[in-house]
């Protein structure tokens, strides 16, 4: 969920400089009772009812925007998924330490079952010798 939070960061930012530069909105802004979190559903309803895939920053931005001029619209319900940033995420120290611990031991888990895989094939067995002698219908 990382980029979903750091979607949610992302427009928070945005709403921030908007409310600082925009005396309108940031009136608006300061006595609003939307969370980040219901501006996210907004946005993740109307991308959802659109069908389409990818947006321009300013168009989620102005939806942003719109929850928060638009006191009584409707919200809609949460949503479960992800949102992917078109945003660098930077991770901390502890962060990149544990995301390479993971690839590490991905990695030597997909390696010792290839020699699992490798050691594992069957042996050619020499047919068992019958000890009993075939009978047949045409000795006599």
């Amino acid at each position: 969920m990382k980029g979903t939070e750091q979607f949610k960061q992302t427009i928070k930012n945005y709403l921030d400089n908007r409310a600082a530069e925009d005396k309108l909105f940031r009136a608006k802004y300061e006595t609003t009772t939307r969370t980040i979190d219901d501006v996210a559903t907004y946005i993740f309803n109307e991308v959802q009812k659109s069908g389409c895939c990818g947006f321009a920053d300013e168009e989620i931005f102005s939806m942003a925007v719109h929850v928060i001029d638009e006191p009584t619209l409707e919200i809609g319900k949460p949503l479960n998924g992800s949102v992917v940033v078109n945003h660098h995420i930077e991770l901390t120290d502890e962060e990149k330490a544990e995301q390479k611990a993971i690839a590490l031991k991905r990695y030597q888990d997909e390696e010792l079952r290839k020699l699992q895989a490798r050691n594992s094939k069957p042996k050619a067995v020499k047919p068992k010798e019958n000890k009993q002698p075939e009978l047949s219908l045409f000795d006599f």
